[in-house]
């Protein structure tokens, strides 16, 4: 029951099967038979989880199960207390009502990679960092709240599920690392 934690890179497809314009994990794990416990889109980097386990995989991917996820976000725009307040509380996207969640204001960390390519920079336009966590993990869903509070994603990077994180297991992008199964509990 091998768990493999990925730093999914910037628009690599969170899929094994081939994409006609990009690439996949395919072309960064070659262990057969794992799959990812959840996605995330082509836009987004940072941690993902893949496995062989069935089980391991729902308790990973499911909401119910409340594995919390915190993504690092700089969003174009200075927030301030009532977007963080907003975001905090639940937030009514249209198709869902998202669940309250934790929301820091925070420097750009100082261990993060560079993107390639990189954002687009806007000398008339301030950013800001922010460190969401959820409890649940909806198709696009943290660039669907900072939008919705006037605060659009510029890069996304996802950097822990429940215990595992980029800062415990430092991977740069691309990188994998299989955690040892008395880990995974």
């Amino acid at each position: 029951m091998p768990l493999i934690l990925f730093n999914k890179p910037y628009e690599v497809m969170c899929q094994f099967s081939a994409h006609p314009t990009r690439s996949t994990l395919a072309s960064y794990i070659s262990i057969p038979n794992v799959y990812p416990a959840g996605r995330l889109d082509a836009d987004s980097e940072g941690l993902v989880l893949l496995t062989d386990d069935g089980t391991l995989q729902h308790a990973i991917s499911d909401p119910e199960q409340k594995q919390p996820k915190t993504y690092i976000v700089q969003v174009e725009g200075n927030t301030d207390k009532n977007a963080l307040d907003r975001l905090r509380k639940p937030l009514n996207l249209g198709d869902f009502m998202t669940r309250e969640c934790d929301v820091k204001r925070i420097q750009e960390p100082d261990w993060l990679w560079e993107r390639n390519p990189p954002i687009r920079h806007r000398a008339n336009s301030p950013t800001s960092w922010l460190a969401i966590t959820l409890q649940e993990g909806k198709n696009r869903q943290v660039r669907r709240m900072t939008a919705a509070v006037g605060l659009p994603t510029l890069r996304l990077v996802r950097i822990s599920i429940g215990p595992f994180s980029l800062e415990r297991y430092p991977l740069w992008p691309g990188e994998w690392t299989e955690v040892p199964s008395a880990l995974v509990k």
